[in-house]
């Protein structure tokens, strides 16, 4: 963790002191940052944000598979070490993307998925041990089958999980 993140920590903490705010919206946490002149970052570039406005765009992008109709990603990022720098690529899976590159891409989205798992299974646990006269919350961490009834479920529904996904 770098000093900087350290030091945003201590301003979120004493935002929440000041204000006695326990549910916070950052776009207020920054604002009152501002107001107290902190240190504000130096805005991106223009290109810069448009390559994220592009990559965002590129990870939303699906199209329906023609044989099951059912709806996959087409842009698929994977990155490569060059030197101290990690860039990052991205393929159209249709447009005969190499199998090396679509399994390091795979497989960086499911370890993505492993550190979050990971991640809310600690934050459960840790709330289940600060609250031992509440019922102890569970995570099911098996998306087995969930994943199956998404697989399977009329494409209504599929849609209106997978906008309810993309809201949060």
């Amino acid at each position: 963790m770098s000093r900087q993140q350290r030091e945003r920590w201590k301003m979120i903490r004493m935002y929440k002191e000041e204000t006695g705010a326990t549910d916070i919206r950052m776009i207020e946490v920054a604002k009152w940052i501002k107001e107290r002149g902190g240190t504000m970052p130096s805005a991106p570039s223009p290109v810069e944000i448009l390559a994220k406005q592009l990559s965002r765009a590129a990870r939303e992008e699906t199209r329906n598979d023609l044989k099951s109709g059912l709806p996959y990603r087409v842009n698929h990022a994977y990155n490569v070490k060059r030197g101290d720098e990690v860039l990052t690529f991205w393929i159209d899976i249709d447009e005969r993307a190499p199998r090396d590159k679509m399994d390091k891409s795979l497989k960086t989205r499911r370890e993505q998925m492993v550190g979050d798992a990971y991640h809310l299974r600690l934050d459960g646990m840790h709330w289940n041990s600060i609250n031992p006269d509440e019922t102890p919350l569970q995570v099911e961490l098996d998306f087995t089958d969930d994943v199956e009834w998404r697989l399977h479920a009329p494409r209504d529904e599929q849609a209106a999980a997978d906008d309810e996904r993309k809201a949060s």
